[in-house]
């Protein structure tokens, strides 16, 4: 059965008749153009003539002016706001092939190659109108060759196939198979210009280049902006669960014994809630296209003593120096620091809990150097890990985008981490 797919396979698959049904709308489309054209035409070419001398039957100058008209209309209607997409629907409903698989257009802006399809689609399918009219006819005619009476010519269609004379015997019993050949042969036809348009119509209607260009753009942004978010929630999210887990653990155990201080560190657990809510809604709603978010702006250096008061809050002793005037800082760098700053802590409060921290600002006119030291715990030093995970690889990222450096990793006592960026001084 398999040798004979290729050859049986036209004639059964659905994508055949799909196509065929494509081509058929073709030809309905163009009727209208045409018989338009046709009148105009008729109506141009015979203008002036005395009323005995108009033709009957158009002439080879009507039919020639009627067929550029016709081209004219339908090109005036490729050119129409909307058409683009209506026949891009169409063809990748009932063309399918690689159409499917094409980005959609990012824009409904005619093309002079949507206008091409169109022509192409409806001369084709009016070709495949009248080919399907005429065999059809023919085959039925033929098929019924047999159980009609004498004389046997009656049986013959358009194509008289077995000429004009009576049919012989042999001629009737011959022509249900003639019938059978013939529609397999329009099926045959029918298939191999369905799939020759598949393989045109990605090229006339998909995306043009430059409309692929603003496609990988917007995905490249898209990508871009969904990757910060990511980065912004690891970060955000991180650091407000660490604290809470740490604070809500030094509560329980002070709860019975120093009461005050379990009270306040609830009370900055509900604030740190509050906070990884807010970031969180702001990235969905981000996510979300149809859902308004409102532009407060992201952390900065100015919030660094605040990030600190909230680490101090887990019972943590964290030292805290910063030199020079952070509103130096460029707006991108400051955000980014910032955060790298917020993931430094929160590594530090995972890994090693209630260990004293030491964070180092230091900003010039050009320049900044962040440094973040806490001491490695005493069982995690026969087993020093050489890298981070995720944190320290984000960071690296952000360190880099950013055209700066950064290094973290383990000496025998303690655990470092250095950021350092660069700007031009701004007059």
């Amino acid at each position: 059965m398999r040798p004979l797919t290729p050859v049986i396979g036209p004639l059964i698959h659905a994508h055949t008749y799909r196509r065929w049904a494509y081509l058929i709308i073709g030809g309905a489309l163009l009727m209208p153009f045409a018989m338009a054209a046709l009148v105009l035409a008729t109506l141009i070419t015979q203008h002036g003539r005395p009323a005995g001398e108009t033709d009957t039957a158009p002439g080879p100058g009507s039919i020639a002016l009627a067929t550029l008209l016709c081209l004219t209309l339908v090109i005036a209607t490729a050119l129409i706001p909307g058409v683009r997409n209506g026949q891009t629907h169409l063809a990748r409903a009932l063309l399918q092939g690689p159409l499917t698989h094409t980005p959609h257009t990012t824009t409904a802006r005619p093309t002079a190659r949507s206008a091409l399809w169109l022509c192409l689609h409806l001369l084709l399918g009016m070709a495949a109108s009248l080919a399907t009219m005429v065999a059809l006819t023919e085959a039925a005619l033929l098929a019924a060759a047999p159980l009609t009476p004498q004389p046997y010519s009656t049986a013959q269609g358009p194509l008289t196939l077995m000429g004009h004379e009576n049919l012989t015997p042999a001629q009737r019993l011959i022509g249900p198979l003639l019938a059978l050949l013939l529609v397999a042969a329009l099926l045959y036809t029918i298939a191999l210009t369905g799939h020759l348009l598949t393989r045109t119509a990605p090229h006339l209607l998909g995306p043009t280049p430059s409309e692929r260009l603003a496609a990988a753009q917007a995905h490249a942004h898209t990508l871009a902006e969904r990757g910060r978010l990511a980065r912004e929630l690891h970060d955000s999210l991180g650091h407000a669960l660490s604290v809470v887990t740490l604070q809500a653990a030094t509560a329980a155990r002070l709860l019975d014994t120093d009461p005050d201080f379990a009270r306040q560190a609830l009370t900055h657990i509900a604030d740190q809630a509050r906070t990884a809510t807010a970031d969180l809604d702001h990235a969905l709603g981000i996510l979300r296209e149809d859902t308004p978010t409102d532009r407060t702006p992201p952390p900065d250096l100015t919030h660094l003593h605040h990030l600190a008061q909230a680490t101090q809050h887990t019972g943590t002793d964290l030292t805290c120096h910063i030199t020079g005037d952070i509103h130096r800082v460029p707006a991108l760098l400051s955000r980014e620091t910032y955060r790298i700053s917020q993931e430094a802590l929160t590594n530090a409060l995972r890994h090693a809990p209630h260990h004293p921290l030491t964070l180092t600002l230091h900003v010039t006119p050009t320049d900044l150097t962040l440094d973040v030291t806490n001491p490695l715990p005493p069982h995690n030093r026969p087993r020093i890990r050489t890298g981070g995970g995720h944190g320290i690889t984000g960071m690296q990222e952000r360190a880099h985008l950013l055209g700066g450096t950064l290094t973290a990793g383990p000496t025998p006592t303690h655990w470092n981490l250095s950021l350092h960026l660069t700007w031009k001084e701004t007059r």
